[in-house]
């Protein structure tokens, strides 16, 4: 894609717009970058932008912003079905997401993942598995993980490796998008209000390995039927390989007892066992078969892998042990924004959990999520949006009404709610099963607030090691 001398029209002025915004200006574009909010109404200061000449318009946006327009690039929140992008579609401008200029100007190889939960953590192993090659300074993490892959696609330049975390709403104005090795960890109902149907939200997973082409790879899970029966639709000369955790291939990623191994082309290859890896529960075991998979087609060696799976414990907000209050170990569970991923998190631990939830409510059935709070959770405190319809289903499922705790709109009730409630030998999990949105900018800001609460909070706090180490004992 030659952008010299174009016109670009970028839609939305998140954190992908901003950046396309930027890319698309060095490599010789005239930009205009257009949001419907006002400006105030927006965290990013635009002076850098105004500098380099790029053309700011906020509020209402009609056909006139694409008089002229040789390319529109739409922001992952931006969905296609806006007025604005299908006056586009029907102009014959050729529509692109921030993803596809990543592609554009990328000179090294993009190894992309997707799926309803683990991408953050897979994505960042991957990105630790891929520098045991290409080095530290030649290795890119970005996408759905907080920064833009064009931005990092730039930097890497050539000789590099670039590890992508996607999403559907990334993919949804998808037609080029060309990853070497692409993977899908999982499917589950997610984000149905924006697709419409399970069905199109699968096929926007699907255009991840769409346009892949002989000599490249598709990692899939096998234990997810969805995910599973992709195959079909994987293009001819592409090479599909499953990962297991249940299932004992004669190809594929698997567990042999609980050792990780590769059965591919022949060959048997292990790498660590389950108790060796970094990252713990099941789910992350999955992570880990995905990942390491990935890395091994992106031609890492297996030795030099090893060690990178047993050290790696995983990321922030993600089931992640920030400090004991008094012998009471907290966790940050914020990346849990919808049921699945929030069963996931109740399972890594054996019971006694006074757990966390509600928030901006995404309308997905409730009934698995709440059969595992029955099972696991001894005081179920909710917060947000959600609350009302959280309390009602799970004292359907038949947990003591008395139990629950609402602390409305207030992260610091609901802090205050657990440590008054939780004793030695229980565990305080943020693990929301909704989005921030109702409450903050994002889930981060969410996790975030919630470490900060409860290291404020009075009594005897200790801090892991490696905080200590890192952060001079502040979470």
């Amino acid at each position: 894609m030659d952008l010299t001398g174009k016109k670009v029209l970028i839609v939305g002025a998140g954190v992908s717009g901003f950046a396309a915004a930027e890319i698309a200006h060095k490599y010789g574009a005239a930009v205009t970058l257009s949001d419907a909010k006002a400006e105030k109404e927006l965290p990013f200061d635009f002076a850098p932008l105004r500098e380099m000449g790029v053309e700011l318009v906020f509020g209402p946006q009609d056909e006139r912003l694409l008089a002229g327009v040789d390319y529109v690039i739409v922001a992952p929140a931006v969905p296609v079905r806006i007025p604005l992008v299908q006056a586009a579609m029907q102009k014959g401008i050729r529509v692109l997401s921030e993803i596809e200029l990543a592609q554009a100007v990328a000179q090294s190889p993009i190894f992309a993942l997707t799926g309803t939960n683990g991408k953050t953590t897979t994505t960042t192993l991957l990105g630790r598995l891929l520098a045991t090659k290409y080095g530290k300074a030649k290795t890119g993490v970005g996408g759905n993980i907080g920064i833009a892959l064009s931005l990092v696609a730039d930097k890497i330049g050539t000789g590099g490796a670039i590890a992508a975390e996607i999403s559907s709403f990334q993919l949804e104005a998808t037609q080029n998008f060309h990853p070497h090795v692409a993977a899908v960890l999982n499917l589950t109902p997610d984000h149905i209000i924006r697709h419409g149907s399970m069905d199109v939200y699968q096929a926007m997973k699907e255009r991840i390995f769409a346009q892949e082409t002989t000599g490249d790879f598709v990692v899939l899970n096998y234990d997810d039927v969805r995910v599973r029966g992709m195959q079909a639709r994987v293009p001819q000369g592409v090479r599909v390989c499953y990962f297991s955790r249940t299932q004992d291939l004669n190809e594929g990623m698997v567990l042999v007892g609980d050792m990780l191994t590769l059965r591919w082309a022949g060959k048997e290859i292990p790498f660590v066992t389950t108790a060796e890896l970094g990252i713990k529960g099941p789910h992350n075991v999955e992570n880990a078969l995905a990942a390491t998979a990935m890395a091994y087609f992106a031609g890492c060696d297996p030795e030099a892998m090893r060690p990178v799976l047993r050290q790696f414990v995983g990321v922030e907000h993600r089931i992640e042990y920030f400090a004991q209050v008094d012998g009471v170990k907290y966790y940050n569970d914020s990346k849990a924004t919808n049921t699945d991923s929030a069963i996931k998190a109740l399972e890594t631990f054996p019971g006694h959990i006074v757990l966390i939830a509600g928030g901006d409510d995404k309308k997905t059935d409730l009934t698995a999520f709440m059969q595992k709070v029955v099972e696991r959770v001894d005081a179920l405190i909710l917060i947000g949006d959600a609350a009302k319809r959280f309390r009602a289903a799970a004292i359907a499922a038949g947990f003591p009404e008395a139990q629950i705790y609402a602390a409305g709109y207030s992260m610091p009730q609901a802090v205050q709610y657990a440590h008054t409630l939780a004793q030695a030998g229980q565990v305080v999990l943020l693990s929301p099963a909704c989005a921030s949105f109702d409450m903050y900018s994002d889930m981060a800001h969410r996790g975030r607030d919630f470490k900060r609460l409860v290291c404020a909070l009075p009594g005897q706090v200790e801090l892991p090691e490696d905080l200590v180490e890192k952060d001079g004992g502040h979470a």
